[in-house]
């Protein structure tokens, strides 16, 4: 089965780095005409995309980058939310601004970038939104309640979203990554014991790239996942589908007398 992006529009939120970065590289890869979006870009931007920054958190800004998006390529195929925050702190001492700051970022700029785009693509009829919510909005971490409170959010967004485009072919999905080692989170940076007992809760015991959510976004941008809508899709590597998913490492050490991968 072919992905085939070529002549798509594709935007990209908080793509000046990290995850959003790797998501436009592939999608470039795939042929897309991608515009990448950030409050600022740290280095130079690869010459194959137009970068624009954007506060997602603005109305204004956001109206003025997708205009500057539909002056250039006259239309937007697929909107890629990737910009986010993580807020921690347990709810007793959490800084209420911090809070905000979550729901503004995670779930106001989903709804402000995806507000500006349904004009274009409903002229189209036909266009993709995929949202970023995260694993957080399945099972949350204690300290993690205004990231996940916000995740959530974005989930039940998409699945409004999702019913009310339906009607202009307009498909919109949330994935949920599990752990991708970034500055945001700093997993890499963890001693070796907090790493293993992190990667111990993973079916597929190994830290997630952004290229696993890459394969995931391309494939929702394509004509292939035309059927798929409103949905909450799991790419965190199995991430707790069993209380203790280590113990298959454990059992399938013991059935080969080696060491299973780890």
């Amino acid at each position: 089965m072919e992905l085939d992006l070529h002549g798509r529009v594709a935007v990209v939120t908080g793509a000046g780095r990290g995850i959003g970065r790797g998501i436009a590289d592939r999608l470039v890869g795939e042929g897309a005409e991608v515009v990448v979006l950030d409050l600022a870009f740290p280095d130079t931007v690869p010459g194959d995309r137009v970068a624009i920054g954007c506060d997602v958190t603005d109305a204004a800004s956001v109206a003025g980058a997708v205009a500057e998006v539909l002056e250039r390529f006259g239309t937007v195929d697929v909107l890629v939310n990737n910009a986010g925050i993580n807020v921690e702190g347990q709810v007793a001492d959490l800084d209420p601004a911090r809070f905000r700051a979550a729901m503004d970022v995670n779930v106001g700029g989903t709804f402000l970038m995806a507000q500006a785009v349904i004009p274009a693509m409903r002229r189209a009829g036909r266009g993709r939104i995929i949202n970023a919510a995260s694993f957080a909005a399945i099972v949350p971490s204690v300290a993690s309640a205004a990231y996940a409170a916000s995740k959530a959010a974005v989930v039940q967004l998409t699945r409004v979203l999702a019913s009310e485009l339906g009607p202009w072919g307009i498909t919109v999905n949330a994935y949920a990554p599990g752990m991708i080692p970034t500055a945001m989170n700093g997993f890499a940076d963890l001693d070796r014991a907090d790493q293993e007992r992190l990667l111990d809760t993973l079916s597929l015991r190994r830290w997630e790239t952004p290229d696993d959510v890459a394969d995931l976004i391309v494939f929702l941008a394509s004509d292939a996942a035309g059927y798929i809508t409103g949905a909450l899709i799991d790419v965190s590597g199995g991430k707790l589908a069993t209380q203790i998913p280590a113990k298959a490492y454990e059992a399938a050490a013991r059935v080969t007398g080696d060491q299973a991968p780890r």
